[in-house]
């Protein structure tokens, strides 16, 4: 069983419950970098860049355990941004990266 800190999705008007946790990803726009998954949920994922993205734009993001996803830049703020997924993650999938981030 892993214990995680949620947020209710109906207090932020989110389609999901968020978890937060500190995961390393990597991020593949224009070229592969780093990036920090700050938070995620089924539906998406709030990541730190080290270079701005910009909204609209269609990412792959590479999970450990989860392999590569499919997301669009919803909002982005400097080096934050939001990013939900094409097709969310199954339960089972955010069970395991909230596992592996120790959460």
């Amino acid at each position: 069983m892993f214990s995680a800190d949620y947020e209710t999705a109906k207090a932020r008007n989110r389609g999901a419950v968020r978890s937060k946790l500190g995961l390393d990803a990597e991020l593949d726009v224009s070229h592969r970098t780093l990036c920090r998954v700050s938070d995620i949920s089924v539906s998406g994922a709030r990541l730190q860049t080290y270079s701005g993205l910009k909204v609209g734009s269609v990412i792959w993001l590479t999970l450990p355990l989860v392999g590569r996803v499919s997301a669009t830049v919803k909002w982005a703020d400097e080096y934050n941004s939001g990013c939900p997924f094409v097709a969310p993650l199954s339960n089972d999938m955010l069970a395991a990266l909230l596992a592996e981030a120790g959460r």
